[in-house]
C-alpha cells in the first residue's frame, strides 16, 4: 500500500470514528482526545488530518449532504414507484453499509445542532428532501396511487420513518431492518 493510500485509509478511519462519536455523544460532548483515542493516534497526529474538531464535523456534514442528493434525482417515474425505489435503495444501504446508517442519523442530528457553524448551516441548507418530495406526492395523489392527505405531512411521515430506521440500525446494528414496502405503505393509497 502506498503512502497516499495509507494516509487516505487513516483519514477514513478518523471520519468513521468521529461519525460514531458525534452520533452517540453529540458534537459538544465529543472531545478531540476521544476521536484520537478511538483511532489509536495522538491528538497532534490527528490534527495533521483535520485542523480541528469543527473541520472534521464539517467534512462529515459535507459527505452527509451529498447522500440525499444522490437518491433524489430528477425522475419521470410514477411517484409511488419512485418512493418504492428510494425506500428500497436506502434501506438496502442502511442494512448493508453501517456508515450509511450512521450518516443518516448524524445529518438528522446536525440539522438540530443549534451550535453548528455558519459553514455547517450553509451545507445543511442544501438538503430539503421533505419539501422536494411534495410535488411528487401531489402527482401521486392526482393519479390515485398516493393516499389523500396533506402532502407535506405525508412527506414528513415517509422521511421520518427512513431516518428513524437509520438511527435505530446505526445505534443498534443487530436490530432488524423493516421492509421498504412497510415504509412506502405510509404513502400508498388504499385499494378502493
Amino acid at each position: 500500500m502506498s503512502r497516499a493510500e495509507q494516509k487516505e485509509k487513516r483519514r477514513a478511519q478518523i471520519l468513521d470514528a468521529g461519525l460514531g462519536l458525534f452520533l452517540r455523544k453529540g458534537f459538544a460532548a465529543t472531545k478531540v482526545q476521544d476521536i484520537a483515542d478511538a483511532v489509536g493516534m495522538s491528538v497532534g497526529l490527528l490534527f495533521n488530518y483535520f485542523e480541528s474538531k469543527e473541520k472534521l464535523y464539517e467534512e462529515l456534514v459535507r459527505i452527509g449532504v451529498s447522500g440525499p442528493q444522490s437518491v433524489m434525482p430528477a425522475t419521470d417515474a410514477e411517484p409511488l414507484e419512485y418512493f418504492e425505489a428510494v425506500a428500497e435503495g436506502l434501506l438496502h444501504a442502511i442494512r448493508s453499509q453501517p456508515f450509511t446508517a450512521k450518516m443518516f442519523a448524524f445529518v438528522n442530528q446536525a440539522v438540530r445542532n443549534e451550535g453548528a457553524s455558519e459553514t455547517v448551516r450553509g451545507l445543511l441548507s442544501q438538503i430539503d428532501t421533505i419539501t422536494q418530495c411534495i410535488p411528487l406526492i401531489k402527482a401521486g395523489q392526482a393519479n390515485k396511487t398516493i393516499r389523500a392527505g396533506n402532502p407535506y405531512a405525508l412527506s414528513i411521515a415517509f422521511w421520518s420513518a427512513i431516518v428513524g430506521i437509520a438511527e435505530m440500525i446505526a445505534l443498534e446494528p443487530a436490530a432488524p431492518c423493516p421492509e421498504a414496502e412497510w415504509v412506502v405503505d405510509i404513502l400508498r393509497a388504499k385499494p378502493q
